[in-house]
Order: C-alpha cells, then structure tokens, then sequence
C-alpha cells in the first residue's frame, strides 16, 4: 500500500507541509509537472516503495494508471512503461512528456469515440470486471438504480430523487457512496430498469457489459474526463447525459428519456477489452526482453 500524498503531514525537520499550498510545496514544479509536492513525507515515501519495489524484482514492463510523475521515475530507471490514459483535455505539457516517453498508451473506450489526443493509441474498449458474464435476470419494471462512490455523492441531498412527484411507481436503489456497499453490484444493475450513474470509466465499462438504459451524470474531474466521457455517450445515443446532479422536477422526464433508449452497447467494445490491454502489455514486455545467451556446453575438446 503506497502512502498518500495529498494529507497535511510533518516532515523530518517537524514542519508542517501542505501539499496544496503552491508557495512552499510547489506541487507542479512550475507546470511542468501534475503532483510532486516539496518535502512531502508521503510523496517521497511513494516513490521510494516504487523505487525499492523496482531494485528488487525489475520488471520487463511497468503498467502506469495516468500518473505523470510515475511515468517519469519508471522510466528513468529504466524501465518500459505502459500508461492507461483518460479521456478529456490532456494536452498539456505533462502529459505530452508523459505519453512521448511511454513505450504504449492504452486507452479504456472504443476507437473514434473522442478527439485525437495527441499520439497514437491503443483504444481496446471499455474494460468491465462483468465482461462475459450472464445477464442476472430481466429489469424489473420502475426499479431505478443509484450507483454511489460517484454520482450520488454530488448533490442528492434536498434534490434525492425518492419519491419524486410524476415517478409514478417507481422504486429507488443506491448503492455505495451514502449507501451500503455491494461487492458484487452486478445482480442489481441487471435488475435496474434505469441506472444513474457517474460518468467515470470503469462506472461506463459496467453499463456496457449489462446492456442497461441508464441516466449519467458528468461530474466534475480533472481535464474534465467524465464531461468528455458524457459528451461520447451522449452522441452515440448510448444514455441520457447531464452536466449535473438533476433537481427532483427533472427526474420524471429524465426516467422517461431513460426508458424510451434502445441502447446498442456494444459499440463501447467491451467484450475482450482486458484482452486487448493485456496483449499491448504484453508485446512491451516482450520486445524488453532479449533472447537468452546460450550456456556453453561443459566439457570437452574446442
């Protein structure tokens, strides 16, 4: 486990450090990086772990979920390194520094579904945990699903969506985020007449892999991937898209966009997704590691 770097902490010296004060943490070295703050004791205990981690065992290759700064240390110890990007406005100069220094870019949605971002990519489609598997029975009519750790997190409060005047009968679910958790969410999407949920990658990759008519609610991220991500879903007529958390007057209309969707998911391309990431990864590894020097035969006259 990689400790955190964006806590209030106590350096060595016993001075408070703030990652997020710019004037005495710096966090992005004058723009040319994301997040690296000064004298961090959890920054700096991160990348001694990844550090230590790579003296000890080298990899033939270093799979990097979006980090710059990762991307970078990785790379300068010499290790190939594959990065899982993100959707939105990525191209500033970390990033470009970043993706120019990456053996591959592998990118979680279907080719064509967003702007170029600058070099070339590995789009293998949406990755679910849930690819391949069954469909957990038929939507039950006027069930609606709320998916937490995202969308239900931003701005339920006096606008929760239960008991909705014009809903009729609809009946309302949530799931994690203000809600319990679920370890395995799979049987309650299946069974969600509607679903609403973030526009997060991993969230979409899930509604794909159910086939569901769903409600996504953009919310607001860095390079304003999930707006980005919104906006493709959106045009592809594959959900109901929103800026944000709907008001309670919204929500009959929106449940009946929701309904009236014939959704063709499988333009999203999650079936073999991981598969395909799999394989990019592995090509990396492969072309770092050369053919084996052959072991002189013991023995016997030159």
């Amino acid at each position: 486990m990689l400790e955190r770097d964006d806590d209030v902490r106590t350096d060595h010296r016993g001075a408070v450090r703030d990652p997020h004060d710019a004037g005495t943490s710096a966090p992005t070295a004058g723009g040319a990086l994301h997040w690296a703050p000064l004298h961090h004791p959890g920054h700096t205990g991160r990348f001694a772990a990844i550090t230590a981690e790579i003296a000890a065992d080298p990899p033939d290759a270093f799979v990097v979920d979006v980090s710059v700064e990762v991307t970078l240390l990785v790379r300068l110890l010499g290790v190939p390194v594959v990065v899982m990007t993100q959707p939105g406005a990525r191209d500033d100069d970390p990033h470009r520094l970043a993706w120019r220094i990456a053996d591959a870019v592998v990118a979680p949605w279907p080719a064509g579904r967003y702007d170029p971002l600058g070099r070339d990519l590995h789009e293998v489609g949406g990755i679910s945990r849930f690819d391949g598997r069954p469909r957990a029975g038929a939507p039950v009519p006027g069930r609606v699903l709320v998916l937490g750790g995202g969308a239900a997190d931003e701005g339920t409060g006096t606008d929760d969506p239960d008991g909705v005047p014009g809903a009729g009968s609809t009946t309302w679910h949530h799931l994690g985020g203000h809600a319990p958790w679920a370890e395995d969410p799979w049987p309650a999407i299946c069974a969600a007449e509607v679903v609403v949920s973030a526009a997060g990658q991993n969230a979409v990759a899930d509604l794909a892999a159910a086939g569901a008519r769903a409600i996504v609610v953009a919310q607001d991220r860095p390079f304003d991937e999930q707006r980005a991500t919104a906006e493709a879903l959106g045009r592809a007529g594959l959900a109901v898209v929103v800026p944000a958390w709907p008001s309670r007057d919204e929500w009959p209309g929106l449940l009946q966009r929701a309904r009236a969707l014939d959704p063709d998911w499988s333009r999203w391309r999650v079936a073999g997704a991981a598969a395909r990431a799999a394989d990019v990864i592995a090509a990396v590894a492969a072309r770092a590691t050369p053919a084996a020097v052959p072991t002189p035969a013991s023995g016997g006259a030159a």
